[in-house]
């Protein structure tokens, strides 16, 4: 493919980094418009027919639209945003913006049904598609093969991270960017296809109303956009992450970042989580360990809290992105290691204590008033606290026929509900449940084999769930009257 000056702009499908600020695809697509000398147009559109769409899923990322069309108004950038409102009634926009553009630029990301749609848009357009990587500290390319272990991962990214630590995205693309002021599109365009209003986009849930969506999955508190993100991280650094690597487990502890949603949907970058922390810290590259062992530790240089969080943020999330990157059945029963796979299949017919259908999951209820307190508050808020969403999973496992029927209910329930869900990340810790990342576990149980077993009972020794239950309890639960 090739790049066509002679056309009228350089065009930015926003597709994954949903945000105006540290984002790769951005900085590369003001580059292309400088060098051109050609307008900006930015297309930010938001179908209804992707999987599990709904209201939840629908708010959040137009909660992050009406932020991106305040900021760029006042811009000499076109920042188009487009909400389908039937199926297919999008279908044709990105062709036709495409037909007036000198280079197209996107967002690169390896999981869901975006590689697919790219894919797809790539054979449709007669300039040349970039597809740019703002996924994380590393670059998703970088690793040529899926790691097995988070240690040998680790251990990888140890000796490679160093050189990628100064290439961050800007902070401001447009800042001191010289860009030809955009003129509106073709009438034909807009008339077709109908640029959402800003009030359009504040509107709240009465825009929903009209959309084919699940309805049934309502928005929770939780805001999209940029500026909620930004502002949780600065409260996480200064309220929470003192005290992150002692109390990120408990359950009645608000002590993680509760970022993850805003990651998944690119409202906010792992770049800007870092380089704040680097700035709190004090951090720079000399502070890091000579030498790459793999270790969780000591090897970033900072406070153990700061440590803990950075493995979670880096080491565990950009995991799961080399996983989706280098594995297209990342989501298959079948890629799970093949230790996993035996011991699972050879217990497959054990007797359960429990079975239950997917509905009953759905509902929350099980009888057993934690998992039933964490399924609840992923129907409430989206979420699941981060050490309870892998007992959630476990007991899955324990409570269905068969494995694979048990992967099948995660997903489901992930995917719909989370507002972090149908991300690589949320796949690592899905597939985490049933063995991947982790190794044999003796004794060997009934249902599980060797894989790890996790209980409630267990937990509730360990950690201090009371009062998380009886937040996300129901009134009908008969503990509560005890």
């Amino acid at each position: 493919m090739r790049v066509l000056q002679s056309e009228d702009f350089v065009l930015y499908w926003m597709i994954g980094s949903r945000r105006t600020t540290w984002n790769f695809a951005l900085d590369r697509a003001v580059e292309w418009a400088e060098k051109l000398r050609k307008p900006l147009v930015i297309l930010e559109a938001l179908r209804c027919g992707y999987p599990w769409a709904s209201d939840r899923m629908h708010r959040f990322v137009i909660d992050g639209m009406a932020e991106n069309a305040c900021w760029f108004e006042g811009t000499d950038v076109l920042y188009y945003p487009y909400l389908e409102l039937a199926p297919n009634a999008g279908k044709g926009l990105l062709a036709a913006l495409a037909s007036r553009a000198c280079v197209v630029v996107t967002d690169d990301f390896p999981c869901f049904f975006l590689p697919r749609m790219v894919a797809s848009a790539a054979r449709q357009v007669s300039v040349l598609m970039e597809v740019v990587d703002s996924n994380g500290l590393l670059p998703i390319r970088q690793a040529e093969k899926a790691y097995p272990t988070a240690y040998a991962f680790r251990r990888f990214l140890q000796k490679e991270l160093p050189r990628h630590l100064m290439e961050f995205p800007k902070v401001n693309a447009l800042l001191n960017a010289k860009l030809p002021n955009a003129k509106p599109l073709p009438r034909e365009i807009t008339k077709r296809w109908p640029k959402a209003s800003l009030q359009l986009l504040n509107s709240g849930e009465s825009v929903l109303a009209g959309i084919p969506l699940d309805h049934e999955v309502p928005p929770g508190k939780t805001r999209g956009g940029s500026t909620p993100a930004q502002g949780l991280l600065r409260h996480f650094l200064r309220n929470r992450l003192p005290a992150y690597a002692e109390a990120r487990n408990e359950p009645a502890e608000q002590a993680t970042s509760e970022l993850s949603p805003y990651l998944h949907f690119g409202h906010i970058s792992v770049h800007q989580i870092f380089s704040a922390i680097a700035r709190q810290e004090g951090w720079s590259p000399d502070h890091l360990a000579v030498r790459a062992t793999g270790s969780r530790s000591g090897w970033w240089g900072t406070s153990q809290a700061t440590e803990a969080f950075l493995d979670q943020v880096i080491t565990w999330r950009e995991l799961g992105f080399n996983c989706s990157q280098v594995r297209k059945d990342y989501d298959q029963f079948e890629s799970l290691p093949a230790w996993a796979l035996k011991t699972l299949r050879q217990h497959a017919r054990d007797e359960r204590s429990h079975v239950y259908t997917k509905e009953k999951f759905k509902g929350a209820k099980t009888h057993d008033p934690l998992w039933n307190a964490a399924q609840r508050q992923l129907l409430r808020e989206g979420r699941i606290h981060n050490y309870l969403r892998m007992l959630w999973g476990k007991k899955i496992i324990e409570w269905t026929r068969t494995p694979e029927k048990a992967l099948a209910i995660m997903v489901e329930l992930n995917n719909k509900y989370a507002l972090d869900g149908r991300d690589p990340n949320s796949y690592s810790g899905i597939f985490w449940c049933l063995g991947r990342y982790d190794r044999p576990w003796g004794p060997e149980r009934p249902v599980f084999g060797t894989v790890r077993y996790m209980s409630s009972e267990n937990t509730a020794r360990k950690l201090h769930v009371r009062d998380y239950i009886r937040k996300y309890s129901s009134p009908s639960e008969s503990w509560m009257k005890a």
